[in-house]
């Protein structure tokens, strides 16, 4: 028919008409995503820490982590913030006895727990005996992952004389010892960036449980 409308459209045509149509379609909604939700208010909560043998409240972000609090509300700085995830070991300190990773837990689960920081453990006039160990037998280098070791070295020693096993105890109905290798398995969740671990292991090993 010579008035029939003629329907064929080169290759370049096509794709143009195409690509037009979807950002016609897409483009309302890429612009309504684009808008931000409203940003909700933080909950705050008030909560007792008592840290070091000090009882007192403060008021946090329910988000808050013990690492944070300790840092950022309570300016004991001793505790150090890491790898914030749990795999350095840098910010462990002793909740009731036991070696806690401090940015991995909040702050109003620790409520009217003891919390003790390195801080609380000796002073320089007045060194705990793990912290004078650790001096000894230059336990660290750069220092800034041994407030860390030393918490969690004081709470291994506590874990082996409360005959409490590790995964390299031969005998599970046995009261463990605190050996080299007890002590590298506990403590293999504290990394030193310096490599100063035979050291480390001296400087625990010399510590008399009683002391711990």
């Amino acid at each position: 028919m010579s008035d029939s409308i003629d329907i064929n459209l080169s290759r370049r045509d096509f794709l143009i008409a195409s690509a037009s149509s979807a950002v016609a379609v897409t483009l309302p909604s890429t612009v309504a995503a684009a808008e931000p939700p409203a940003a909700q208010p933080p909950v705050v909560s008030k909560v007792t820490l008592q840290v070091n043998g000090n009882t007192g409240q403060v008021s946090l972000d329910t988000r808050t982590t013990l690492l944070d609090a300790l840092r950022e509300h309570l300016h004991l700085t001793g505790t150090k913030k890491g790898c914030d995830h749990g795999q350095c070991g840098a910010c462990t300190v002793i909740v009731d006895g036991r070696r806690v990773l401090s940015c991995l837990t909040l702050a109003v689960m620790q409520e009217r727990r003891a919390i003790t920081t390195i801080e609380g453990l000796g002073t320089p006039e007045n060194l705990h005996p793990m912290q004078a160990s650790f001096v000894k037998h230059d336990g660290y280098q750069c220092g800034y992952c041994t407030p860390g070791q030393i918490c969690s070295a004081v709470a291994v020693l506590g874990e082996i004389e409360a005959g409490i096993p590790s995964l390299v105890s031969a005998d599970l109905t046995a009261r463990p010892q605190a050996t080299p290798e007890e002590i590298r398995e506990r403590m293999s969740g504290n990394i030193c960036r310096c490599g100063a671990y035979s050291n480390i292991v001296d400087a625990i090993t010399e510590v008399p449980w009683s002391n711990s």
